[in-house]
């Protein structure tokens, strides 16, 4: 599940443009910025930039810098012209910052995948000694694969949630049915709206193993030798066959390519908390490709306006602050309210995966995605 996973910051690599644009610098930015290991390029552009997002089409290189598409610790920037941030090159003793080693967000990258149908995947379906989990030099048995040849990796992943719209999610069970009731919570935080759509089930990997013996004869099923320790493998869980490299190890932050119609997008799970969460947290939203979204795709998220009790002019029956999802009655709607900045590292068809870069309020489930000017 989404909460299991968390990464501490975002991977990010500098992209130097050679044309200066209109900066909109902050009004108590330093005159210089000496780069340090563990630094991250989007909070050092909000030293120096309100929108720290644009910092790709603003940040430009001094001419003394070999690379000029990498930024060092030690290097320093100065705001030597108003168009532009230039970086005098430091020692080159360390490695270049991409926010963080790519080792602290590998893991959350390539353990979490959305699909739309999984049912008809391999699956485990017994274990070594009939043992109710198996972990790492343990077998676990395969049925399904077919023209499989021993010495085959194969991932073994776990459906975990349902996502949709408008109950953001359903927990599935080991079957990979959706477990009765799971989603009444979320009737709390999202109002019903028209848009009712199934968008994919979460798929998280918990094991990675070889395929050791096939199915043949009276054996019904392949025998998967499991080689990590992390998380334990149980009947029910799923087979894929191992990526080598699934997903993107850079990104460049950038607006949307397109407007999202309202309420379009929504924010539909926040990692490793129960339904709110802040900077340097994961999140799922309910959009991906489709809805032109790819990775590095930077959008505003907001608290959903407020329909409260007149308590002048409006109904005497209760004496409750009314925080109601939806307007009506005697109720005031009030505006939205902004929380954070998010980017989207992540994507598929229907969903994807954003971390949130920093913000004023807690990100929550339902909060809806704008682009990130949106006032």
């Amino acid at each position: 599940m989404l909460k299991q996973f968390r990464t501490v910051a975002a991977v990010a690599l500098l992209t130097v443009t050679t044309y200066a644009v209109a900066v909109d610098m902050n009004g108590a930015h330093p005159d210089t910025y000496v780069v340090k290991k563990g630094d991250t390029l989007w909070d050092i552009s909000a030293r120096f930039l309100t929108k720290p997002w644009l910092w790709p089409e603003i940040w430009q290189a001094n001419p003394q810098v070999k690379n000029p598409h990498l930024i060092y610790p030690g290097d320093v920037l100065s705001l030597a012209y108003l168009d532009r941030v230039t970086a005098q090159p430091g020692p080159r003793q360390e490695a270049p910052i991409n926010a963080i080693p790519l080792a602290d967000v590998e893991p959350f990258l390539k353990n979490l995948t959305v699909v739309d149908s999984f049912k008809e995947l391999p699956y485990v379906v017994g274990l070594e000694e009939n043992r109710l989990r198996a972990s790492a030099g343990q077998n676990a048995y395969v049925l399904g694969l077919q023209d499989a040849q021993p010495g085959q990796r194969y991932a073994v992943v776990r459906p975990t949630v349902r996502f949709g719209q408008p109950k953001p999610t359903d927990d599935l069970d080991a079957r990979g049915d959706t477990v009765p009731g799971s989603g009444n919570l979320w009737k709390n935080y999202v109002a019903t709206g028209d848009r009712s759509e199934f968008l994919g089930y979460e798929l998280a990997q918990v094991n990675v193993g070889t395929l050791t013996q096939v199915a043949s004869g009276g054996v019904q099923a392949s025998t998967l030798k499991l080689e990590d320790s992390g998380r334990e493998v149980r009947a029910g869980d799923r087979i894929v066959p191992v990526q080598a490299n699934p997903y993107d190890l850079q990104f460049v932050p950038h607006a949307p390519a397109s407007a999202a119609a309202p309420g379009h997008l929504r924010v539909l799970a926040v990692a490793d908390t129960f339904t709110s969460g802040g900077p340097r947290d994961v999140i799922a939203i309910s959009g991906g490709a489709r809805d032109g979204i790819d990775n590095g795709t930077v959008f505003s998220i907001w608290r959903n306006g407020s329909h409260i009790n007149d308590r002048v002019t409006g109904s005497k029956s209760t004496s409750r602050a009314d925080d109601a999802l939806k307007a009506g009655g005697s109720r005031v709607s009030l505006p939205d309210e902004y929380a954070a900045h998010a980017m989207v590292f992540r994507t598929f068809d229907k969903v994807s995966y954003a971390l949130v870069m920093e913000g004023t309020r807690q990100a929550r489930v339902g909060y809806e995605l704008k682009h990130p000017d949106a006032q």
